[in-house]
């Protein structure tokens, strides 16, 4: 990895305090199955439902996604960090074992859905670009899916936080 300037530095700094949803992207297809946690992940319209995400183009998985073409943002909730971790691949566990656990649910066009996400939204890469070291993947949104309120997780200053929701029992 290439040294960084003093502004990349600023800016990664300026980044963990911005606290953000722990998301576990997943997919499935042609280019196989995988899944990554990620923050980078924000509405763009109701009109039709978009969001979008961004993926580092030097991930082993970026060229899953870009090949498979669809995707499930699972919004996790407060008591599913450990497999947050395993996701963003701090504990070593491969993608097929990730997989194997009794949570996911096969959404449209095969993709995972994690069971006990807060938010489930499935849909298809609409456009993608490539902005710096990432791509951004608008993603049209065909299901939506909600459970009831519980305690929500989020990424803030380089560490996952439990955030309680009011009256929530997870």
């Amino acid at each position: 990895m290439a040294d960084l300037s003093q502004q990349q530095i600023d800016f990664r700094n300026a980044m963990a305090q911005l606290p953000a949803a722990v998301n576990i992207i997943t997919t499935n297809g042609p280019g196989g199955r995988c899944g990554i946690t990620a923050s980078a992940v924000c509405s763009v319209t109701d009109s039709p439902p978009t969001v979008l995400v961004c993926v580092n183009r030097n991930s082993a998985t970026h060229d899953v996604f870009r090949t498979n073409g669809h995707l499930c943002i699972n919004v996790l909730c407060g008591e599913q960090e450990e497999l947050a971790r395993h996701f963003a691949g701090m504990t070593k566990v491969p993608m097929a074992e990730r997989f194997a656990w009794d949570l996911w649910d096969d959404g449209a066009a095969d993709v995972p859905v994690l069971r006990d996400a807060l938010v489930q939204l499935e849909g298809r890469i609409s456009e993608c670009k490539e902005v710096g070291s990432h791509s951004v993947m608008f993603v049209e949104l065909t299901k939506v899916g909600v459970r009831e309120p519980r305690d929500s997780l989020v990424y803030f200053n380089r560490l996952f936080h439990r955030l309680e929701h009011a009256g929530a029992h997870c």
